[in-house]
């Protein structure tokens, strides 16, 4: 009989040895100072720098923590996805490592749950950087998010946060319709989370662009990605506001 917990935090990790033990010890200071019970599941998607070796040293005496480490590159959805099926809590959720949301926001996530959500996901609050490439993707977003609204009728400000956590009773039944294995599957989720009628609440978090690690997203390749993968699941579903 697997121990059971309060919190299930997943962590996907990909080439993140230069953020990963700074972003641990954050998570674990965190969550020591509440009063859950919590595991941290971290799941490594065939990095090719040192971090299944840091994972590896991470987890050792550690009975709440366990990785999990994959032969061939998932995907960001796929690998949070798997996560949340493997948990033990009975408040499941993920969180980017690079900690551009903080931590310091779980315990929130949690007490919305316990207070009768069912998904509690960040609202990314910030201010739009004078760097080129944070402008570029901040203009990307706001644009992503406005098709989001328009096409799906989703009433929600930030789908694609990767801060997100569930009751894990109500979210396990939709984890196998989510089709995308990419950036996607965060919108995907919320859309399906939407149309089963759960209780949702998207909380407002304070974002921070973290420079020391270098970003995978590709601002041009990845926002047409979103787009294909949008219209399809549209075809998909239809509105999600039809009866």
């Amino acid at each position: 009989m697997p121990i059971t917990y309060d919190v299930s935090v997943v962590i996907p990790c990909y080439n993140e040895e230069a953020i990963l033990e700074d972003s641990v010890r954050e998570i674990a200071c965190v969550m020591d100072q509440t009063r859950y019970t919590w595991e941290a599941i971290f799941i490594d998607d065939r990095s090719s720098d040192q971090t299944p070796s840091l994972l590896s040293k991470l987890i050792v005496n550690k009975p709440n923590a366990r990785a999990i480490f994959h032969q061939q590159n998932v995907g960001r959805g796929g690998t949070a996805s798997e996560g949340l099926n493997v948990a033990h809590g009975r408040v499941i959720g993920f969180l980017d490592i690079d900690l551009e949301v903080h931590a310091r926001y779980i315990p929130t996530m949690v007490q919305a749950i316990d207070g009768g959500f069912d998904v509690a996901t960040a609202h990314r609050i910030y201010r739009v950087p004078l760097k080129w490439d944070d402008t570029l993707r901040n203009i990307l977003s706001v644009g992503y998010r406005w098709m989001v609204r328009h096409f799906l009728k989703l009433p929600f400000e930030d789908t694609e946060a990767g801060f997100k956590f569930f009751r894990a009773e109500s979210v396990r039944p939709l984890l196998n319709k989510a089709r995308s294995k990419g950036w996607f599957w965060d919108t995907e989720i919320m859309a399906l989370a939407y149309q089963a009628k759960l209780r949702m609440i998207e909380i407002p978090c304070v974002f921070v662009r973290r420079y020391e690690k270098v970003s995978t997203v590709r601002p041009f390749k990845d926002s047409w990605a979103y787009l294909v993968a949008l219209f399809e699941f549209k075809r998909r579903l239809g509105s999600l506001t039809e009866p």
